[in-house]
């Protein structure tokens, strides 16, 4: 078992969620990506944000187990586990 292979997971979902938060608040919101991030935290909807581009996470989890790549996907959901445990304290 390679473990290296579930690190690469968790980047993968927590750059992903990251990237899927960024497209998010650029093209649903009037507002810029770091003026959105201040403004949604100060309305107390960052989690929210977090969570919308976790979404993306979906397709790269199928993904990955559409390529026999087990332990990647695992990553992936390890990712999320730890997005939410973050989502919960935001």
């Amino acid at each position: 078992m390679k473990k290296i292979d579930l690190f690469y997971g968790v980047i993968i979902g927590i750059i992903t969620t990251m990237f899927g938060s960024y497209l998010f608040i650029l093209a649903l919101t009037p507002y810029s990506f770091w003026g959105g991030l201040q403004i949604l935290k100060f309305e107390g909807k960052l989690g929210k944000i977090i969570t919308l581009g976790a979404i993306l996470n979906l397709i790269i989890f199928f993904g990955l187990l559409k390529y026999d790549k087990e332990l990647m996907a695992r990553g992936v959901i390890l990712a999320m586990i730890i997005l939410t445990i973050i989502t919960l304290f935001v």
